[in-house]
């Protein structure tokens, strides 16, 4: 945090350090929780689906409002990532070590941990079933189960990963991968690829490029390298505003850019990546690679898809203002696992906790919900080991910025807090239930007018 506080020379970034400052002092009496996984109950007033983001996050609002012992969480993990750091960890820059805790140390005191995977949602009787078939009840259920990598969907995955030039920073067992391929390049095409589904923080998949090219120039090697991302989308970026900052960057760095082309097949064997060509199907075309950062594939989670509080898609089918499920009224979702029409980040799970807390707030006085979540979405865009472009925007795909200056432009503070503020915030404010977003910031910056 020293790091932060020496660059800030305006007022409105004092604003932020000395808000941060007071974060820091609040978070160290904070005590970490070390239970265990326990044998579930029947019943419970608030059964919480998932451990992710999302999951905690809402286990620590809700632990406020009923008691910790009227409250539950279903995951079956060990561990509790951090993942927006895997661009970093990806690019050499920060340890996939320090992007995880125990699961057990994350979730709020008190709070039961049934550690089990999810087999069933029956929200007609108000339960769930878990893997060894017990069924367990609730007043109230809460959805967070993320989203599903699909590597398989691509012919020659997952198995290409066990061949070395291959890597994905979007899991814990292949990121690492990502950092090797890159160190190992030596000449030719680095390929980039971004998939024909939605996925979780949809800037990621070029952030890894625009690192790989710098650490490329760094260590001389950038002259005999062809750097392209291969993208099933039309754009660079879906907000115009940053999409003009990034295409600048690409023509400078001379990136090459391929729109709507989707990844099928590796042939890790050949060092061959097969693409189809959305805009004429049926139509292939095969590249060779020194390196290649696979985006898999993603979609709802299987217990979701086609389940009673599933939409047409397969994701959890949410009013996008309340966060209340359309058809039944007890069950809420946030997070990736749901079809609200924004960028899947932590950074809109953190806004979108403050909604649900009200949202649920009044449910549970039988009142009509009145607080809008507006799509707040962040994606901090990191062009060079130093530099961050900070896109904010909202469900109409405007720029809804935090700070009082340009955030399209590349700057060493955006930097510093996506390597170094934002993972503080998220370990010991938002998985505490204390950080909603950075709403109220944004409205003492900009003098009130939001």
């Amino acid at each position: 945090m020293t790091s932060l506080v020496m660059v800030v020379s305006c007022p409105p970034t004092r604003l932020l350090a000395s808000f941060l400052q007071r974060g820091s002092q609040q978070a160290s009496k904070f005590q970490l929780h070390t239970g265990t996984p326990s044998a579930a109950k029947d019943y419970y007033e608030f059964l919480v689906l998932g451990g992710g983001s999302g999951g905690i996050t809402m286990s620590s609002r809700i632990k406020r409002k009923v008691g910790a012992e009227n409250v539950a969480i279903v995951e079956p993990s060990e561990k509790h990532f951090y993942q927006p750091l895997w661009t970093l960890v990806g690019a050499g820059a920060k340890k996939l070590s320090s992007s995880s805790r125990p699961t057990a140390s994350v979730i709020p005191s008190g709070v039961e941990w049934i550690k089990s995977v999810v087999r069933e949602l029956d929200p007609d009787d108000n339960c769930i079933r878990i893997d060894n078939g017990k069924k367990i009840a609730y007043k109230y259920l809460i959805i967070a189960l993320g989203i599903k990598l699909e590597f398989e969907k691509v012919k020659g995955l997952p198995e290409g990963f066990s061949y070395p030039k291959i890597g994905s920073n979007y899991s814990a067992g292949t990121v690492e991968k990502t950092w090797k391929a890159l160190q190992d390049f030596k000449e030719g095409n680095a390929i980039f690829t971004l998939p024909n589904t939605p996925v979780k923080c949809a800037g990621a998949p070029q952030k890894i490029m625009y690192l790989s090219e710098a650490y490329m120039r760094k260590t001389g090697k950038r002259a005999n390298a062809n750097i392209i991302f291969n993208t099933a989308l039309g754009v660079v970026f879906g907000v115009k505003k940053y999409a003009d900052a990034l295409e600048e960057i690409i023509k400078a760095r001379d990136l090459h850019v391929n729109f709507r082309q989707n990844l099928i097949e590796v042939r890790p064997e050949k060092n061959e990546a097969v693409f189809e060509d959305l805009d004429s199907p049926g139509s292939t075309k095969v590249m060779s690679y020194e390196m290649l950062h696979v985006t898999p594939p993603m979609g709802p989670p299987d217990v979701v898809r086609g389940s009673p509080v599933a939409d047409v898609a397969g994701w959890v089918d949410l009013d996008k203002e309340t966060l209340q499920h359309k058809k039944y009224p007890n069950v809420f979702g946030i997070g990736d696992c749901t079809n609200l029409p924004t960028s899947k980040t932590a950074a809109a799970v953190a806004a979108q906790s403050g909604v649900l807390d009200h949202t649920i707030s009044l449910v549970m006085k039988n009142q009509k919900p009145v607080n809008k979540y507006n799509g707040y979405t962040s994606c901090p865009l990191v062009t060079n080991y130093n530099k961050v472009i900070l896109a904010e925007f909202d469900y109409s795909a405007q720029p809804l910025e935090t700070f009082p200056f340009d955030q399209s432009k590349e700057r060493l503070l955006m930097y510093l807090m996506k390597a170094d503020m934002m993972p503080f915030l998220y370990w010991n404010g938002m998985l505490k239930g204390y950080w909603r977003g950075p709403a109220f910031l944004r409205k003492c910056l900009h003098l009130g007018r939001d």
